[in-house]
């Protein structure tokens, strides 16, 4: 490992897991040291051109997504009547029960950096990715931080987790009452 390692390094990446860190040696490779282990990864390079690539980022909405709308349409049909993205409260909150002093967040796996599948970086431009998913974890954790000295209480729902609808209700519910 220190071989490799005496190359020059541009940039370092810290993950938010233990033990692990991310070394980018130059646009084509990348080292991720866990525990004493690592690997070296080529780095794919972007199979669109930049005017694709921006078309596509484009169409990324923040706002009325498809797994929010999912929730939304799961808790309307349980008889909730909520506000959306009230902008006076920190992070403005996907869903609102201003009367329960309750907010839901409904988190893409992607964006923010959740662990599972669905939540991996992306292959080309590593360290532009990682510092944007680490800076929206810092934002969404400070926000509910905010919330929660406010008296609100938050839930945070994960896209993978809208695959199970009855684990969903289950956990809306729990939250709501």
């Amino acid at each position: 490992m220190d071989r490799i390692l005496n190359y020059k390094v541009l940039a370092i990446i810290k993950i938010n897991m233990k033990n692990c860190c991310y070394y980018l040696l130059n646009e084509l490779f990348l080292i991720h040291i866990y525990k004493n282990n690592y690997n070296i990864y080529q780095i794919a390079m972007d199979n669109l051109s930049p005017r694709e690539r921006s078309a596509q980022m484009a169409k990324v909405r923040s706002k009325n997504t498809k797994p929010e709308m999912t929730v939304r349409k799961l808790i309307y049909s349980l008889g909730y009547r909520y506000r959306l993205h009230r902008k006076e409260l920190p992070g403005k909150p996907d869903i609102v029960f201003v009367s329960r002093k309750k907010v839901i967040f409904v988190n893409g796996c992607f964006w923010h950096g959740h662990h599972c599948s669905l939540g991996r970086i992306p292959k080309s431009r590593v360290d532009f990715w990682v510092n944007k998913i680490n800076g929206n974890n810092k934002r969404d954790k400070t926000n509910i931080r905010k919330l929660k000295r406010l008296g609100w209480k938050v839930l945070v729902l994960w896209e993978c987790q809208l695959k199970s609808n009855e684990k969903m209700i289950l956990k809306i519910r729990k939250f709501l009452d």
